[in-house]
């Protein structure tokens, strides 16, 4: 499968990513947070043996830019892995949860564009539609960043209207996982889980869109991102199989 080259190190921190100012109290424990979250996912993820399934007229493979892609927020933690050192820009909150994940995610080689649909979502929205005319791809944790849970919100069918790019989606499901007792059930892969990612068929919303063409398309992409998760989650134990080889990548 195609995939983008990863020898570019992440961009420096933009207007649409400046960080907060923390307490004494919290900066320490953004260093604890930081620090375990990313030998968590550093050290598990290694050992995640992960299959790609793909829909037909879906991109082909995780690496594919640029889209404007969507995924649930309780599969973060594999999915920072598998994509990790695209730059995927990923519209990220800018609340304490929001500060700890964005530094965490930029050392997987993210982008992290500060903005949420309830606090600075024009600055965020305007920081995405740039990264998208450098071709890069953009991501949401589409319910994020309280949600609710398996809940669309419009902002990539608005961005994919006036970028002219086209939305896709994709779920993550695990094998065998801890499940975080949090609004979003988070998952956290137990070592050696298998791991498959269904990829939708890409949504293309013309930049003519009326409003009631957005909610429509609003729709599809919540029906589609109910169908990948609802196939991945079925053919989980199915990773490694013939229909499922696993995926390789070099870095």
């Amino acid at each position: 499968m195609p995939e983008v080259p990863t020898h570019e190190a992440p961009a420096p921190l933009s207007a649409t990513s400046r960080p907060r100012h923390f307490t004494l109290r919290q900066r320490i424990s953004l260093r604890l947070i930081i620090w375990a979250g990313y030998w968590l996912i550093r050290l598990i993820g290694p050992t995640l043996r992960i299959a790609v399934s793909l829909e037909d007229g879906a991109p082909e493979g995780p690496g594919v830019r640029p889209v404007v892609a969507s995924f649930w927020h309780n599969c973060i933690i594999p999915a920072t892995w598998v994509c990790r050192n695209y730059r995927i820009h990923v519209m990220n909150s800018t609340s304490y949860d929001g500060e700890y994940i964005a530094r965490i995610i930029r050392r997987f080689g993210f982008v992290p564009v500060r903005g949420s649909s309830s606090r600075h979502a024009v600055r965020a929205l305007l920081g995405l539609r740039r990264a998208l005319d450098d071709g890069w791809t953009v991501a949401f944790t589409i319910d994020g960043p309280r949600g609710p849970r398996y809940k669309v919100k419009p902002g990539p069918v608005a961005l994919a209207r006036s970028s002219g790019v086209p939305l896709a989606m994709f779920h993550l499901a695990v094998d065998k996982a801890w499940i975080l007792n949090s609004w979003d059930r988070l998952m956290i892969p137990k070592p050696f889980s298998r791991v498959l990612m269904r990829i939708g068929k890409l949504i293309h919303v013309p930049l003519d869109a009326t409003d009631e063409d957005l909610q429509r398309h609003t729709a599809e992409l919540q029906s589609s991102l109910d169908r990948v998760r609802d196939f991945a989650e079925s053919s989980v134990h199915k990773a490694g199989t013939p229909e499922f080889p696993y995926y390789k990548r070099e870095a």
